[in-house]
């Protein structure tokens, strides 16, 4: 079972009013990632830092590349220097990987038999599973896609985590997005000021 495959076809599956964004998609992989080579004792954590741990990796490809790419000397990396560092391009990697393995199709227009671009999944025990976990409310699932506005955070939270370490990945998942999207609005700010100056010239 791979939380980041899960969470990208529940991603994928789920409709919702605005699209996620590959960015915030590709951080939050990464955090599900982490997550799951935590439960495999393949990482631990000593405060926010990533600690090499004493079992190998799970066996899934790119568990597998994540495990591999853990810094092994202290001072070792922080939770969130592993989101930024390990989630450049993740979404696209995931996206690639579920395509290799059949996932996913292009959908076809109804009138000519061309393809249109649009990427959909297709059923499979993978995509079922994945919906299994999204409608029983399993927390590290719930909590990644309230965190990108997939569904609402109940107002208790999820008490269901217990986990310290585990708590303090999903709240360094949360830090990153609110980090990011600060980032887009400042741009959207600057860009909206810079066209502004050359409407004025």
């Amino acid at each position: 079972m791979s939380t980041a495959r899960d969470l990208l076809i529940v991603t994928m599956d789920v409709e919702t009013d605005r699209p996620v964004e590959q960015g915030d998609l590709s951080l939050a992989l990464a955090g599900a990632e982490l997550v799951d080579l935590l439960g495999a004792s393949a990482l631990a954590l000593d405060g926010d830092r990533i600690v090499p741990g004493p079992q190998p990796a799970p066996g899934d490809r790119l568990l597998d590349e994540a495990a591999a790419s853990v810094v092994r000397q202290e001072p070792y990396e922080s939770a969130e220097e592993w989101l930024w560092r390990r989630g450049r391009g993740l979404s696209a990697a995931y996206l690639a990987q579920l395509e290799t393995e059949g996932l996913i199709s292009r959908e076809r227009g109804r009138l000519l038999p061309v393809r249109t671009g649009r990427k959909t999944l297709v059923d499979s025990p993978d995509r079922r599973r994945a919906e299994d976990r999204r409608v029983s409310d399993e927390p590290v699932l719930a909590a990644l896609t309230a965190a990108l506005g997939i569904r609402d955070e109940p107002a208790e939270g999820f008490p269901e985590l217990t986990d310290e370490a585990v708590v303090t990945v999903l709240a360094t998942v949360g830090d990153a997005l609110t980090e990011l999207d600060g980032v887009r609005q400042r741009r959207t700010v600057e860009d909206a000021a810079f066209d502004n100056i050359w409407r004025g010239l």
